[in-house]
């Protein structure tokens, strides 16, 4: 039986999301900002859970009305059976969003929608519920405009962005699903030489693994739907299994990853070992300015720290020229994106972008720049020949680079 689900993502990826949501049998779709809304059975929702590399939540929703008031929305949660749904052994908790609502306080009506489960677990049952704001088993998401409301039970549990990879991390991490994203908007295909010279912990170098790898984001994680009484034990084992058997085997992909900081570079090398992609990988530790092109041609992809988190604007406003003098003369051929909440980085890096995509990580609005690398774009005008000049020999050409060679520190040019 279809029941109504609405995924939410980070902004400026809904497109992405609608064609997971197309592949993984969802109908009705209809796209809003922030999310996507669908319908599907138990096998659609497990599925986009354990493949969606977009989704943050899968929301299934549960009732829906109009309200002018707190006690609207009190009776409204009162007459779902919520004891059909979860069991009273169950912590839970009830998160409350508002667009345009006339209501003075939000947590005055989490309030009165947690009473109000509360209220008929103890009549159908004889006991309620406890809270957990942190990790309940259970999520409740109410969902306010100027007169209508959405109630909603979570079936992802955790975000799905959490993925279960990355047990460590470096200062203000990039999540994983806006990093896939990211990915799939350079159109970058596995096979082709992906760089990511600034790799942190590694994030956008995990995404890319499995994207090659052909590997569920979810597989090493559980999910909220597991602890619903309409649990489908059976199908979500299909769903699970079908997705276990199609992962490939873990190979050398042609990803490179590199940082400045050794300690960064212990700790991508640390989550890709845990995660066992590490023989997927090549780490190396570099300066930006100074990493080598490990191909003649590729995808360079970047998250560059953000001066309002981990960055200073002045160390990057010297550093942006450098690095665009370093994408010149090393990188022609490449196509080179940056997500970056400083919309004048191309300026400074004296580039021009071809594409400026918008993107939200978290409240942070940012900007995807693409920058294409042309072969020859930053030549020096040839000089006028001298008939009666004496003949030059010509330099030596340099041996093609292999495409399937890693990078090294002898690879290292200097500037």
């Amino acid at each position: 039986m279809n029941q109504t689900f609405f995924a939410t993502c980070p902004r400026g990826l809904e497109a992405l999301l609608v064609k997971e949501l197309k592949t993984s049998g969802a109908k009705s779709i209809q796209q809003t900002d922030g999310g996507v809304s669908f319908l599907g059975d138990a096998s659609v929702c497990y599925h986009i859970n354990l493949h969606s590399r977009i989704a943050t939540r899968v929301l299934w929703q549960v009732t829906k009305g109009r309200y002018e008031n707190e006690e609207d929305l009190f009776q409204a949660a009162y007459k779902v059976n919520w004891p059909n749904w979860f069991d009273v052994k169950h912590d839970f908790m009830v998160k409350v969003t508002g667009v345009k609502c006339p209501l003075k306080s939000l947590e005055f009506a989490t309030l009165k929608i947690k009473d109000a489960i509360c209220d008929k677990f103890r009549e159908a049952v004889g006991s309620r519920p406890y809270i957990d704001t942190k990790t309940p088993a259970v999520r409740i998401h109410a969902y306010l405009t100027a007169e209508d409301y959405i109630l909603y039970i979570d079936t992802s549990g955790d975000a799905l962005y959490q993925r279960g990879n990355r047990k460590a991390s470096i200062e203000a991490p990039l999540r994983e699903n806006l990093a896939a994203g990211v990915l799939q908007l350079t159109g970058w295909e596995p096979g082709t030489p992906l760089l990511d010279p600034m790799c942190g912990s590694g994030t956008f170098l995990l995404e890319a693994v499995m994207m090659a790898l052909n590997i569920a984001p979810g597989l090493n994680r559980g999910f909220g739907f597991e602890r619903l009484k309409n649990y489908e034990s059976d199908t979500w084992k299909k769903v699970k299994k079908a997705a276990q058997n199609s992962a490939k085997p873990v190979t050398f992909q042609k990803i490179y990853g590199s940082d400045i900081d050794l300690r960064a570079v212990r700790i991508a090398k640390r989550n890709l070992e845990e995660a066992g992609f590490l023989d997927a990988v090549q780490l190396s530790q570099f300066d930006i300015v100074e990493v080598p092109p490990a191909a003649d041609h590729g995808v360079l992809v970047a998250n560059p720290p953000y001066g309002v988190r981990i960055g200073d604007e002045v160390d990057l406003t010297d550093l942006y020229p450098k690095l665009g003098e370093a994408l010149k003369r090393k990188f022609a051929g490449w196509n080179a994106y940056f997500l970056t909440t400083d919309f004048r980085m191309p300026k400074l890096m004296r580039l021009s972008a071809s594409k400026k995509t918008p993107l939200f990580n978290g409240p942070l609005e940012c900007r995807l720049f693409e920058i294409k690398m042309v072969a020859g774009s930053n030549r020096k005008e040839k000089k006028a020949i001298d008939p009666n000049a004496a003949p030059v020999a010509e330099k030596p050409k340099e041996k093609p680079v292999d495409p399937n060679r890693k990078l090294t520190y002898k690879d290292v040019k200097p500037l």
